[in-house]
């Protein structure tokens, strides 16, 4: 069995596709039909609607140009499905039979692999090697059964590099038909894709070639403060699912609690393999669906701990300007450019004071204010809030958490002793041979080329 075109004829029995514009998080979607199961929240996404045939569970995915807001007042030109990027979640029960109805409305071939899943090999969806390329102004079907519960992903396998650059992917979530033993039910159900883009500050269209220097790393086509939080209630059992669709890993980083990963692209993981960590990589082309006991009240941070993941359209080429004395050289430059501003020589953070113009369709490379002042962030970061307030099924913001008294860090007014200093810098596991004549200082700088290589 393989993929099939669908005739003129059978295109008038195909489901309705639907659209979704919005970039805000949708309810999730409580199934009218099929067997029962507890929805996920997409975040700055939606699941999309099915119908019931005979007992199949149909669904239409429409690929096509996007117009994408990252974050307000910057949007992108992507592909995607269905009006946004990334595509709607797909949600079944194991041991559907799914039909899904693949429409290309790109300005060239495509085709759709169902990342994970275990299906008839000519459903696997490599153009060339499954079946034949879906054409523009084509429509392919694609059924199968839903033969595992677990996390999964849906791209193209068809100019890979371009489409998946271009933003061309989504999530597909497989829920257990009965009670599962590795599997626990939970309150809230989140979940993500990560991808990459490379998009020039004023520019709205990723360059499709880059291989290494991103500038922007996003949560569901989304960089902060674009990003919706995870509003949760106090002691609420929650997964959060997490796909990675870029070109490098993603320690994934929570703030004030520790979770269990209770499952990979592989399935659900034994118990007896599970440990609490407050950090999980998530490697090029992996899941990993995590789970935690929401018992802190409180804002928490929630993150890629690679520093240079949570910033915005960062200038690569910077040089390091720290502990740089400017003061001459500015005064000079500013009797010729009145406005010029020294920047840099104390770190990063004067650049989200500044308020300095930047192009238009573009967003600060720090930005977020939070309840205390600048947050300082960008890229993939986000809040997960804990209220004890918040109701069952309810996933409004509740705004900022208003800490007790006496509980928020505070600056010290008091006297300030002299601290203790030590008179050398330690030693050596054994003296050098040969002396050096005089201390060395080293200079490192990074290279602007591949050149000489």
């Amino acid at each position: 069995m393989a993929a099939a075109s669908v005739s003129r004829v059978a295109m008038a029995a195909l489901p309705e596709p639907v659209y979704q514009s919005s970039p805000d998080t949708m309810a999730p979607l409580v199934p009218n039909s099929g067997r029962p199961y507890n929805p996920v929240v997409t975040l700055n996404g939606w699941t999309l609607p099915w119908r019931m045939n005979q007992g199949v569970k149909e669904f239409h995915l429409v690929a096509e140009p996007v117009v994408r807001e990252m974050a307000p007042g910057f949007k992108a030109h992507l592909w995607g499905y269905n009006g946004q990027s990334p595509g709607p979640t797909i949600e079944v029960v194991e041991g559907d039979r799914v039909r899904i109805f693949v429409t290309n409305k790109l300005p060239e071939h495509t085709s759709i692999h169902w990342h994970g899943q275990r299906l008839p090999n000519g459903m696997d969806g490599v153009a060339g090697l499954n079946q034949p390329a879906i054409q523009s102004g084509k429509t392919f079907v694609y059924e199968f059964v839903a033969r595992r519960p677990g996390t999964f992903m849906y791209h193209p396998h068809a100019d890979e590099m371009t489409q998946m650059a271009m933003g061309m992917m989504g999530f597909w979530i497989t829920h257990p038909k009965t009670k599962h033993p590795l599997i626990d039910e939970v309150n809230r159900d989140f979940c993500f894709l990560l991808s990459a883009y490379d998009i020039e500050p004023g520019a709205a269209t990723p360059k499709v070639a880059e291989m290494l220097n991103f500038n922007l790393w996003t949560w569901n086509s989304r960089i902060f403060p674009g990003i919706d939080s995870l509003n949760v209630r106090l002691n609420d059992k929650v997964r959060i699912r997490i796909g990675n669709l870029t070109m490098t890993n993603h320690p994934m980083h929570l703030h004030g609690h520790e979770f269990l990963v209770t499952g990979t692209d592989g399935g659900p993981t034994p118990k007896s393999t599970r440990l609490y960590e407050v950090t999980t990589d998530v490697a090029v082309g992996q899941m990993r669906q995590i789970e935690f006991l929401a018992d802190e009240e409180g804002d928490w941070a929630f993150h890629c701990h690679k520093s240079h993941h949570t910033m915005n359209a960062m200038g690569h080429d910077i040089p390091t300007m720290i502990g740089v004395d400017h003061r001459g050289v500015a005064k000079k430059i500013n009797n010729l450019i009145p406005d010029y501003m020294v920047m840099g020589e104390r770190g990063m953070a004067d650049m989200t004071e500044m308020e300095m113009p930047i192009p238009d369709n573009t967003i600060p490379m720090m930005t977020g204010e939070g309840p205390f002042g600048s947050v300082e962030m960008g890229g993939m970061f986000s809040v997960l809030k804990v209220r004890r307030e918040q109701k069952p099924g309810d996933y409004k913001n509740p705004g900022w958490y208003k800490n007790p008294e006496g509980t928020v860090a505070y600056e010290y007014t008091g006297p300030m002793a002299e601290p203790a200093r030590f008179k050398a810098e330690g030693g050596q596991s054994m003296p050098r041979k040969e002396k050096s004549s005089s201390d060395t200082v080293v200079k490192v700088k990074k290279p602007s080329s591949h050149s000489g290589h």
